[in-house]
């Protein structure tokens, strides 16, 4: 693996790639609040073993790309969908597969409207493109994060805290909650960040609402993988989602929440080798 940063407009993005660049290439996109070592390097690896070129990025106000004053984001999500497309150009990569969780399947949508020709195919983890009537987020999970705002995210014990925390109340009942791994990436998480309280920025990002509307005209290929059990983006979502896209597959991970859990790891990744070629 190797890390580089890339220029995009404004902003500098932290970027790191894994396996052949030869290969066909995945561009992974994280969600809200979320550096790109949520993506595990173990994950990614596996991913590359596939024979694929993995790459991972920081997004905007998390890890080591630029950060912007703590309620003051300097960018919308046209800019964060911008910033995918330059981190693939610094590859050299003209057409991609694209994977986002969450917040970044909302970009892959974008960018699958905006530059239909840089896509080969997405791959949405627990995402959505949020049509009206779709079932809201779950009451603890809208609770823990109302009370986000007393937390000091400049404080690496308090922010650890909170990272376990969140990661705990978006489980699902099939796994064991690992709090020893989330302690490991809550550390690395923190110390790797130019400003850790700078990610509070994602709540108050705007835009893409129009593209959302039109997210039936995406004609890739696109595999669409939920948990059962997610909830701050209910499954619901995810068979909306696989529903409206004209060449999709759904994958349901039973009793899964808003994860990508190692035990899930195998069945996601032979789906992901499957879909890919």
């Amino acid at each position: 693996m190797s890390e580089k940063m890339v220029q995009s407009k404004n902003a500098e993005i932290c970027t790191e790639s894994f396996g052949d660049p030869s290969h066909p290439a995945l561009l992974l996109i994280m969600g809200a609040q979320s550096s790109m070592i949520w993506w595990e390097e173990k994950f990614c690896l596996q991913l590359a073993a596939q024979g694929l070129f993995v790459i991972r990025y920081d997004n905007r106000d998390v890890g080591r790309s630029t950060t912007y004053e703590p309620g003051q984001p300097g960018y919308g999500l046209d800019d964060m969908a911008d910033d995918a497309i330059s981190v693939l150009e610094a590859y050299g990569v003209e057409r991609a597969h694209i994977m986002g969780m969450s917040l970044g399947g909302m970009l892959a949508q974008m960018i699958a409207l905006r530059d239909p020709e840089r896509i080969q195919s997405l791959i949405l983890l627990a995402t959505s493109n949020f049509a009206a009537n779709l079932p809201p987020m779950e009451e603890k999970v809208a609770t823990f994060f109302a009370n986000m705002g007393a937390v000091d995210l400049m404080d690496r014990e308090s922010f650890i805290r909170f990272t376990i925390d969140r990661s705990r109340v978006l489980v699902g009942s099939k796994h064991t909650f690992d709090e020893e791994k989330t302690f490991t990436l809550a550390k690395l998480d923190f110390d790797r960040a130019n400003r850790p309280s700078s990610m509070t920025n994602h709540a108050l990002l705007a835009g893409g609402e129009s593209d959302m509307a039109r997210t039936s005209e995406i004609t890739v290929p696109v595999l669409v993988i939920h948990g059962e059990e997610d909830p701050i983006i209910p499954y619901a979502h995810g068979e909306h989602l696989a529903s409206v896209l004209p060449h999709a597959e759904l994958l349901k991970l039973a009793g899964s929440g808003h994860e990508l859990h190692e035990e899930d790891w195998g069945a996601v990744i032979e789906a992901i080798a499957a879909h890919v070629k």
